[in-house]
């Protein structure tokens, strides 16, 4: 595998949270930086050295709303 994606959204208590396609991986954190550092960590988890994909992909989705 070269590649993964992981979607990111806002979490409702706070901070973000981070779900793979197509893996049972998901991951949170108070902020980007610190999400990304548990994305790395949640990665090297679940693949062995072999198998470890050389790209992660983070596609971050925001939702807002607007009053008209």
């Amino acid at each position: 595998m070269s590649e993964i994606i992981f979607v990111i959204e806002d979490s409702d208590e706070g901070g973000y949270i981070a779900k793979v396609l197509g893996h049972s991986i998901h991951t949170e954190g108070e902020t980007l930086d610190e999400l990304k550092e548990n994305i790395k960590d949640a990665v090297k988890c679940h693949f062995d050295s072999k198998e470890i994909p050389h790209i992660v992909r983070l596609h971050i989705v925001k939702d807002e709303v607007i009053a008209i």
